[in-house]
């Protein structure tokens, strides 16, 4: 293994002879290869909805922990949207204070269990890692490390509740109960207000639980990160809209002072393609809200969803692959993703594909549907597609998709699940009506402070970013709650 000392003399973040010597003195460490994290085998799991990552044994951890560098200048923690001390966390691994570890990371994150499973470190954290700019090999395995420290609390039946200050009766709301607002409230709880959640859904959780399969991230693992929060004295209140079941304006004469809007982005998408109402196509958020919801993969259920055989999921991020992978699991015969781009511009993480991929799960890319077709019920039973070409990058970055004449071409399909983004919940602004929006429908915000244009209202998550990673949401729900903090004491003085 090798290393750039030139690449270091030219970084001017840093003292570049200070990580010198720490990479002398840490030669051995260099030597170590990254941790593989164990799976159940691919023909067992597509049986169930067993979690696919079974985790890090403690030896394995331990070993892992030991290729961290400790570096002066952690860069790591520079790439996490909640800036968890990733050095402190990990050294306290290799120490085998494997609860010392737990409570490190939940001075910052509050949803480390679900982080460790679903965040995209190898695009945020890990891309930062000191092996991966510098030494252009594998990092540190952080997301592996931060999914066991957390199993290890939880498995260990000795879960640490953050100290939260002493309670002062100023209540705030956080609308939604996905990540962001999760976050939002047990920031605020640890500052001592009096924090109520208020979800749309029966359940808690958003998303987290909504929108990820159990064989991803099993409702347990959120259930436990919940049951912590509400040890820290927040409060949930379920079946509840905001904007419907009462007002912003009737909250505030209950006497919440500030709220935050985490309400997410759960407006589907569609392709509006001749066809798209047959019977058989349905949204991704649909599909996967009724099968982790609803039981309705069971023939049992009052609300059953279709289980095709022939399964074509449109889109190509991680929900298409929760989509694709769920049908797998429902019986499809022949299971596909079909995509306008190449693999290389595919925007789900590297490990849902390669998971899919073990599965059996086709992928058709640089491939777009351009119509459907039905049975004299209706019924949906082929797909007409057309081969696409890369021209040049678009707005994204990626190569922009370009049809490719007379390469049209009919599928077999009974099922379709369109997973071609999101727009945000329209609810909350359609009930404030001076609150301002942006051009892409979600909610115009301060980008230092997430404040909106009504002074008590702040907002974060897929309801100002559109559809994005559980991680981002989360570092808005942090910045959000100490922009709250603030504003709050800045009234009472007046």
């Amino acid at each position: 293994m090798t290393f750039n000392q030139d690449s270091l003399k030219n970084d001017r973040s840093q003292d570049w002879r200070v990580e010198l010597r720490n990479i002398i003195k840490n030669k051995d460490r260099l030597k170590l290869q990254r941790v593989r994290m164990n799976e159940v085998d691919a023909e067992k799991r597509v049986q169930s909805y067993v979690e696919v990552n079974s985790g890090l044994t403690a030896e394995q951890a331990v070993n892992e922990a030991q290729r961290c560098l400790d570096c002066a200048n952690p860069t790591c923690i520079s790439g996490c949207p909640v800036e968890i001390n990733i050095p402190a966390f990990i050294k306290n691994i290799e120490r085998k204070d494997f609860l010392e570890a737990a409570k490190t990371l939940k001075l910052t994150s509050s949803l480390p269990a679900v982080c460790g499973r679903v965040c995209p470190q190898e695009k945020q954290c890990e891309a930062n890692c000191f092996y991966t700019i510098k030494m252009k090999t594998e990092p540190v395995a952080i997301g592996f490390l931060e999914r066991f420290a957390a199993d290890y609390e939880r498995e260990s039946n000795q879960i640490s509740v953050p100290a939260t200050a002493t309670a002062n009766g100023i209540k705030v709301a956080c609308i939604g109960s996905g990540p962001a607002s999760l976050t939002c409230a047990g920031e605020l709880a640890k500052l001592g207000y009096s924090v109520t959640v208020f979800e749309a859904l029966h359940e808690i959780g958003g998303v987290l639980k909504y929108g990820i399969p159990e064989f991803r991230l099993p409702n347990k693992i959120v259930d436990v990160e919940i049951d912590v929060l509400k040890q820290m004295g927040v409060q949930f209140e379920t079946n509840f809209i905001v904007g419907k079941t009462a007002t912003i304006n009737d909250l505030r004469e209950e006497g919440y002072v500030a709220f935050f809007a985490g309400s997410g982005a759960g407006l589907p998408r569609f392709m509006e393609i001749p066809g798209e109402n047959y019977i058989g196509i349905l949204s991704s958020n649909e599909y996967l809200t009724r099968v982790n919801l609803m039981n309705a993969a069971s023939p049992y259920t009052d609300t059953p969803v279709i289980c095709g055989l022939n399964v074509a999921v449109i889109g190509g991020g991680n929900t298409a692959m929760d989509s694709v992978r769920t049908a797998k699991r429902l019986g499809a015969k022949r299971a596909m993703i079909v995509y306008r781009r190449s693999m290389d511009e595919m925007p789900a993480r590297i490990e849902e594909i390669h998971h899919a991929q073990e599965e059996g799960i086709e992928f058709l890319t640089l491939t777009n549907p351009i119509e459907y077709f039905s049975d004299e019920k209706g019924c949906l039973k082929q797909m007409r597609v057309q081969k696409m070409g890369l021209g040049e990058p678009d707005a994204s970055g990626r190569r922009r998709p370009v049809e490719i004449e007379g390469s049209e071409y009919l599928i077999d399909v009974d099922t379709v699940i369109v997973s071609v983004g999101v727009s945000p919940n329209p609810i909350i602004p359609n009930s404030l009506p001076n609150l301002k929006m942006t051009r892409w429908k979600t909610i115009e915000v301060n980008e230092e402070t997430l404040q909106s244009s009504i002074p008590d209202i702040f907002a974060g998550g897929d309801i100002v970013r559109g559809g994005a990673t559980v991680i981002l949401a989360m570092g808005d729900g942090r910045k959000a709650a100490a922009s709250m903090n603030n504003y709050i004491q800045n009234i009472k003085t007046k």
